[in-house]
């Protein structure tokens, strides 16, 4: 996914729409978790970014967006830039006590 977002819109207050945004982001996310696995991968894993623009968005964790979303909200942001892309994660095996 990779979208602009306008928080400022005609008929919805900018608190209702950060809202919306943030059940979109969620949705997509399920969706994305649900499809099958490549050979060899353990779980889905996600580059995100977020900024006002596409040039300078900033490289976030996937639990940052939220609260993200909510700090553009509070800084008066007419819309910021959003991308979520999947990949395939790889746990990485911890370490065996002796």
């Amino acid at each position: 996914m990779k979208k602009i977002f306008k928080l400022k819109i005609d008929n919805k207050t900018p608190e209702r729409q950060a809202d919306s945004i943030k059940y979109e982001v969620k949705k997509y996310i399920k969706r994305e978790r649900k499809k099958d696995l490549p050979e060899g991968a353990d779980y889905w894993d996600f580059d995100c970014k977020i900024g006002l623009e596409e040039s300078n968005a900033n490289i976030i964790h996937s639990q940052e967006i939220n609260p993200s979303i909510d700090k553009l909200l509070n800084d008066q942001v007419e819309a910021f830039y959003l991308e979520i892309i999947a990949k395939p994660g790889h746990r990485a095996k911890k370490p065996q006590a002796k």
